[in-house]
């Protein structure tokens, strides 16, 4: 699904400041928690291939998660134990350079804030293991992500391709827990799967996609596009709601918002 709208996309920017102005508190808090998550699934993914390539007992592998604090992202190895140890940290700065990571193949326990963030990712694993809310597609894996934000208890499920050019929206949940780690409540964040291929070595003036459920771009929207728009040489996408529409920036990795009505205006 590919959409170009030459002149309109400079046109669009130039309504910029109408844009910024209309960030409130909500919408800056949806840009921290996908740049949060970005951080998360790029700890993942070079974290993973560090580790698999350094650590030779992968029989004793039980599960990984990442997190961020500061400007150091962390991804950690843990065992299957009922009582899991740490197997291995890989520590990333902000530039995420697999050659200034830092690689720790000791053994240890977990900290407070890693025991926090596996129960909740291990229950998390649970629910959408036995509920028939979460779908699955084939050439598909389901990534959980557990986060926790000013003692907020989270854990997003995202849907990864496993094909290379390919970036999906979509098929994407958040579940909420409690101080003690227990399910409040889970929320299904797209009501469809919605593939954009960009196998095309050419840039790509700008792609789109709709929302029924949520009126601006989520946070599973931004940590998608800043994962995979520099892979697809994308410029610009557009989240479509019936009030609004949620400009991204892929190379400034900004956002502008505008009114539905504001934007069928300048088409």
């Amino acid at each position: 699904m590919k959409f170009t709208f030459c002149c309109l996309f400079t046109v669009l920017f130039g309504f910029s400041c109408l844009g910024q102005s209309k960030i409130d508190s909500k919408t800056t808090a949806i840009i921290e928690e996908g740049k949060m998550l970005y951080k998360s699934e790029m700890a993942s993914w070079y974290g993973t291939d560090i580790f698999m390539e350094k650590y030779s007992e992968k029989e004793k592998i039980g599960g990984y998660l990442s997190y961020t604090q500061n400007e150091t992202s962390t991804c950690i190895f843990y065992s299957k134990d009922e009582n899991p140890k740490v197997l291995g940290t890989i520590s990333f700065d902000a530039n995420f350079k697999v050659e200034t990571a830092k690689t720790d193949l000791a053994e240890r326990e977990l900290t407070g804030n890693e025991q926090d963030l596996y129960k909740i990712r291990t229950e998390a694993l649970k629910i959408i293991n036995s509920d028939t809310l979460y779908k699955r597609y084939d050439n598909t894996n389901l990534n959980l992500i557990p986060l926790i934000i000013n003692k907020e208890k989270k854990v997003f499920v995202l849907t990864g391709p496993k094909n290379n050019g390919v970036m999906i929206f979509g098929n994407d949940y958040l579940l909420t827990f409690d101080k003690n780690s227990k399910l409040i409540k889970q929320k299904q964040l797209h009501k469809s799967l919605i593939p954009i291929e960009f196998g095309s070595k050419d840039e790509i003036e700008a792609t789109i996609h709709s929302h029924i459920i949520d009126d601006l771009i989520t946070s599973t929207d931004i940590c998608t596009l800043m994962l995979y728009g520099k892979f697809a040489k994308m410029k610009t996408h557009y989240v479509m709601s019936k009030k609004y529409v949620s400009i991204w920036d892929c190379k400034k990795e900004m956002l502008a918002v505008m009114t539905r009505e504001d934007f069928e205006k300048i088409k």
